[in-house]
């Protein structure tokens, strides 16, 4: 009883509970994002790679990290229902720490993307305003099992992709760079629903229309996966007609694992997609840097 008390009384928040509050696991697929625009750019990264390394951290623990402490604070109902051990609703941070967290790290956001120029410094306004926009009422596009997902997809994945692009080239990317961020941010659309489905109660019981809510976990994991493969195909199709048959080839290898690894969880999704969004995810995020670097050879 003393334990609880003394953090439901703390002032200050616990250090530990405000880098988990940032979550550092989700950083990697919009740090990889990046990456995968900078290979695209066909500008070699040698006498740039103070642009590569702070796009990198810009991508990851600021702006990604911002996202999860906003959408925390947001949730905070909700994660009291589903995951009430988070730093928020365990008043590990207590009080208004959370959204004072969010909003410090908009303001750091926006100034290190000052420092990539106007195309870094414009698609962070996009994804502090994408972020905000997808946790924060009146807006809460989360509430959309359909447009939340896809917004995160877009912010996760096409957007630090055409930024690293534009950052490296000094630019605005080609049209087969933007069209490949594209589509692998539609894709991800479906990597967010599986996401979906641990908050299943809660987003039930708070009116989140999640697709696992909406749908069920059966068709919600179906339509998931229609989702992430459907932008692949044509991912390939494009390489083999811009004369790129092995990148094109490397790209339908890992979505047939995929596959595989997709009739596995749709044996028990609810249970399952936990498990898909480690392995099935590494794939897709593979066939992402395949596709980039024969996007820079095209450059």
């Amino acid at each position: 009883m003393a334990v609880t008390e003394n953090i439901h009384t703390r002032r200050f928040p616990e250090p530990a509970a405000a880098l988990r509050l940032i979550k550092p696991i989700t950083w990697f697929p919009p740090m990889w994002a990046y990456l995968c625009g900078v290979v695209s750019s066909g500008v070699s990264p040698v006498g740039n790679w103070t642009l590569v390394l702070l796009g990198v951290v810009l991508a990851g623990p600021i702006v990604c990290g911002m996202s999860q402490a906003a959408n925390d604070w947001c949730d905070r109902h909700v994660d009291a229902i589903n995951e009430p051990h988070r730093p928020i609703p365990s008043g590990r941070i207590p009080g208004r720490w959370g959204l004072w967290i969010a909003l410090a790290m908009s303001v750091l956001s926006l100034g290190v993307g000052w420092q990539l120029g106007p195309w870094g410094f414009g698609a962070t306004v996009i994804g502090v305003l994408a972020a905000w926009a997808y946790s924060a009422e009146p807006v809460r596009l989360k509430r959309s099992g359909w447009w939340g997902p896809g917004l995160v997809g877009l912010s996760y994945e096409t957007l630090p992709w055409f930024t690293g692009a534009a950052v490296l080239s000094a630019g605005a990317p080609s049209l087969p760079v933007i069209v490949i961020a594209v589509l692998y941010g539609i894709g991800a659309h479906g990597i967010m629903t599986l996401n979906d489905f641990k908050a299943l109660e809660g987003d039930r019981q708070m009116g989140v229309n999640s697709l696992p809510v909406t749908l069920g976990p059966h068709r919600a994991a179906q339509v998931a996966c229609a989702v992430m493969s459907a932008p692949q195909v044509v991912v390939v199709f494009l390489l083999f007609s811009w004369g790129k048959p092995l990148h094109a080839a490397g790209v339908c290898a890992v979505l047939f694992v995929q596959f595989w690894a997709m009739t596995i969880m749709f044996k028990d999704p609810k249970a399952k997609a936990p498990w898909y969004n480690g392995t099935g995810v590494l794939l897709y995020i593979s066939g992402m840097m395949i596709a980039a670097f024969a996007l820079r050879g095209l450059a």
